[in-house]
């Protein structure tokens, strides 16, 4: 009997080509798009991912290599898991990574459910990574891509071991270059569409004004303030700064100045200079383990707080109440809470987290 694939399309090419490799693997596939968006008269209704033009070129794409395709909303669930989480995350002052939440709740998990539902063996993506069994330890293993520009496995580290199991990820021992080309040579209509560089549901990157035509809050001005709390200036709704940033502040000063950090509950923005924004600790939550079922002890590992950042070297410790205290080697930039701590060993990914708290050594 046939392996059956269900197959993750969202419309793009890498999802196409996923889906082409596993037909011409002899699995019996099926084509599934996720709409994500429901209802009219809010932003979320206007901006999608898996637009309708997305639908048409996965339906014509699966149409082209002869699997059959079906659309399923989980536009309910993606607003109570995805989007809700994204405006409370901002509105307590952290930065959240909605694609990481999209990865795990919804792709690796209401849709892996559905899959089991209706009968098929794995789910399969157009993600660019690699998975792997260890011998020694019996533990599945999430690796980074072969090529590393396309690696995309910090997005992927809330991934358990059942998921692994039946997921697929065909992409990762190529390039983008190979994809292309192999979508060229089938004709898919998706063979030069460009990537999507924003968040699915903010395309114009206007993040404020969508938590606050979505949540029907206005966000109010406040205070920006030195460390010390001496009154700069005024910012226009403090979820609009970001740790880091430096353009936008509207404040005159003998050297430039960097948003630091934000107190929300005083509706304040602490600026600061450069030197400030560097840290070598961080605390983390919410932690998720693969290469190991836990962490018992102190850990020498390698590790990332944002997507396209280079890993640098770091000693891990297990804190009470389920937390880490990561250390970096040397201070790091703008460590931002709410971010993913993504940890590494070599090619495999060790766990990752979430950024609780970042402060000075």
């Amino acid at each position: 009997m046939k392996k059956r694939a269900l197959i993750a399309m969202s419309g793009g090419v890498d999802s196409s080509v996923a889906a082409f490799l596993m037909k011409n693997k002899g699995f019996d596939c099926l084509g599934i798009t996720m709409r994500l968006f429901r209802g009219s008269g809010d932003k979320t209704a206007r901006h999608s991912c898996c637009s309708d033009a997305d639908i048409d070129d996965a339906a014509e794409t699966a149409y082209r290599m002869g699997i059959p395709y079906e659309v399923v909303d989980f536009s309910k669930e993606f607003k109570e898991l995805v989007i809700k989480k994204f405006v409370r995350t901002y509105e307590e002052g952290a930065v959240p990574n909605p694609c990481i939440d999209c990865n795990s709740e919804m792709k690796f998990g209401l849709l892996l459910k559905y899959a089991v539902e209706k009968g098929y063996d794995h789910v399969v993506t157009g993600h660019y990574a690699r998975i792997e069994r260890d011998d020694s330890s019996g533990r599945l293993l999430l690796k980074k891509a072969l090529v590393p520009e396309k690696d995309q496995s910090y997005v992927l580290y809330r991934m358990t071991q059942e998921q692994l199991s039946r997921v697929i990820f065909p992409l990762g021992a190529m390039g983008k270059d190979e994809t292309r080309r192999i979508a060229s040579e089938e004709g898919f209509i998706n063979a030069k569409k460009h990537d999507s560089q924003d968040i699915c549901f903010v395309p114009d990157r206007d993040y404020a004004g969508f938590m606050e035509e979505y949540s029907g809050r206005p966000y109010p001005d406040g205070d920006i303030v030195d460390l010390e709390g001496r009154v700069l200036g005024r910012h226009h709704g403090a979820v609009r700064y970001t740790n880091g940033q430096r353009k936008g502040l509207g404040i005159s000063s003998a050297g430039p100045l960097y948003v630091i950090k934000k107190d929300m509950e005083k509706n304040r923005v602490y600026v600061g200079a450069e030197k400030d924004l560097y840290t070598d600790t961080l605390y983390a939550s919410g932690l998720n383990w693969i290469s190991i079922p836990d962490l018992s002890g102190e850990m020498r590992i390698r590790a990332r707080t944002r997507y396209s950042q280079k890993e640098e070297e770091a000693t891990v410790y297990p804190e009470k109440d389920g937390l880490i205290r990561l250390v970096f080697d040397r201070p790091q930039r703008a460590v931002t809470p709410g971010q993913a701590v993504v940890m590494y060993d070599g090619e495999t990914v060790v766990g990752g987290g979430t950024i609780d708290l970042s402060r000075l050594k």
